[in-house]
């Protein structure tokens, strides 16, 4: 009979082996069992061993409770009241990763509820417009936001959860929601826009840049204004110094981040058009949206030709300076009266009513919401300077969002944003004579703001359009004739091409950096 071959104990093998009394090769990080029976090893979870040991301590006090028996292919059988290590699970089981980490693991069931709630309702209020367009917000802009964009899956999440605090304003959970998923995706995007845009990000940023600017309308529709909160101590000396007179209690606040968040759109489409132009759903959305066709006359022969009048004589006597009342950062870089700044002055009051002219005509296009958009750097200074032209034509611009009163993210803001704009003509800010002067270029706007549609029988706004000696001019007359022109001048898409090409063009277009600092102060507001 030959010897015994000689043969090497193992004395550190893990402890399933030992359980088990048989030898561990004590391979790592899976001993060579482990992995045979496809379990789990604690040379790979050391924590194991802690978890065992408290589950046997417990065990141990509660001799009356039978241990679960776990059969591992071993013969060994724990009795009730002793926890074998055989008999224990070698490792916990790993929780999934949260859905966003925006919200507890305990809260996914919002998740679900505001994911659920966008993609049945609230991508529809996107695509009013253009309902071609429904299934690229409803299944193509989600599976964007899970292939790993978590700045658009927490816009998606923002924009639901303002729907439904629309719907349930008193919902603290849901209000709660709306402001931290608007900070979170703020916050996200931002971060995103400093790392820099390729090919891989320019589809995702395009949208949540979208969602952004949905997201900066609704949430005006819960706030009176987004001036700071001034309460009656300080009235006095507010009243003495004029740099914060329009400061004052009461007094109206231009909604400025929903025309930051709107050019945001702007300048993430020229910064990534290199991309975006080859994108299949990029392209489709920007081809959804009526083509701008802009008639620059100034003449009494364009709706409102009137709210260019005595503009040359105001350039010709331009202000030597700056008026102290506006704050230092919304001050224009070249002088007032400079050749450069007064061409760049009368070009954005130009183009400014070209834009308002031509969503007069088919405001039930969706056409109003170009404004914000497509008004230049310039005109978005004029107005934070308070010139009282570029107020009057603001007033304008809000009174065609009477024609989308019935879109929740839009509802009522034509009267409230126009009774707030004239109100600074009423006020201190601008002098005694400034109403007189500039009512007739505000009449027609207070006539939209104030006008009550019809309604049905359960009190709701019919889908009959403001009437033509109401508004000025026939929606369905006038669509016709811009697409007869439409068809001579191309698509909205070969209008963006046409601009990418043009150098004077992308310099009235706010830089990357730029929105990504306005988008970094609208961080702050959004979380409110």
């Amino acid at each position: 009979m030959p010897p015994r071959r000689s043969h090497k104990k193992s004395r550190a093998g893990c402890r399933r082996c030992k359980a088990r009394k048989i030898k561990c090769d004590e391979v790592h990080p899976r001993c060579g069992n482990c992995v045979k029976h496809g379990v789990a090893c604690d040379f790979e979870h050391p924590e194991v061993l802690a978890d065992l040991q408290a589950a046997a301590a417990a065990a141990a006090q509660t001799p009356s409770t039978p241990a679960t028996t776990v059969n591992f292919g071993s013969p060994i059988v724990p009795s009730a009241g002793h926890l074998s290590l055989a008999s224990a699970p070698l490792a916990r089981p790993f929780p999934p990763p949260p859905m966003s980490t925006t919200t507890a693991p305990g809260h996914r069931l919002l998740e679900l509820k505001l994911m659920h709630h966008y993609t049945v309702m609230t991508c529809k209020t996107f695509t009013f417009t253009a309902p071609v367009t429904e299934d690229i917000w409803k299944i193509t802009v989600p599976n964007l936001a899970f292939s790993g964009s978590q700045h658009l899956a927490d816009s998606i999440l923002a924009v639901a959860a303002l729907h439904l605090r629309s719907i349930n304003p008193n919902d603290k959970e849901i209000v709660r929601a709306s402001h931290a998923y608007m900070a979170a995706s703020l916050e996200e995007y931002s971060a995103t826009l400093n790392q820099g845009i390729n090919h891989t990000n320019a589809e995702a940023l395009f949208l949540t840049a979208a969602l952004i600017a949905f997201q900066s309308t609704a949430t005006r529709v819960f706030m009176k204004d987004e001036g700071l909160s001034i309460n009656s101590s300080s009235t006095s000396s507010l009243s003495s110094d004029p740099s914060k007179r329009h400061q004052q209690p009461g007094c109206y606040a231009i909604p400025f981040t929903w025309f930051h968040s709107f050019q945001g759109v702007k300048a993430i489409t020229a910064a990534s058009w290199q991309y975006l132009r080859v994108s299949p759903v990029v392209t489709q959305v920007i081809n959804s949206q009526a083509a701008l066709q802009l008639d620059f006359r100034t003449g009494p022969e364009t709706f409102f030709g009137h709210l260019l009048e005595g503009l040359e004589e105001e350039l010709s006597n331009p202000p030597s300076s700056i008026d102290a009342r506006v704050p230092l950062t919304s001050r224009p870089l070249l002088p007032p009266n400079s050749p450069d700044h007064i061409s760049a002055t009368r070009q954005a009051y130009q183009h400014a009513v070209a834009v308002l002219n031509w969503a007069h005509k088919i405001p039930h296009k969706g056409a109003p919401l170009a404004f914000p958009a497509t008004v230049s750097k310039r005109f978005i200074e004029l107005l934070e300077e308070r010139r009282p032209r570029a107020l009057a034509i603001l007033a304008c611009f809000f009174a065609l969002l009477k024609s989308l009163d019935g879109v929740w993210w839009l509802q009522g803001m034509a009267r409230r944003e126009v009774l707030g704009v004239v109100s600074l003509f009423n006020s201190d800010f601008f002098g005694p004579d400034a109403y007189r002067k500039w009512w007739p270029h505000l009449e027609w706007a207070m006539r939209i703001a104030l006008f009550e549609p019809e309604r049905d029988g359960n009190g709701q706004q019919g889908g009959m359009p403001i009437p033509p000696e109401v508004w000025g001019s026939d929606w369905f007359a006038e669509e016709r004739a811009l697409e007869e022109q439409g068809r001579e001048q191309g698509d909205y898409f070969g209008h963006i091409e046409l601009l990418s090409q043009m150098s004077s063009a992308v310099n009235s277009i706010p830089t990357v950096p730029e929105y990504a600092a306005m988008m970094a102060g609208a961080r702050g507001q959004g979380g409110r």
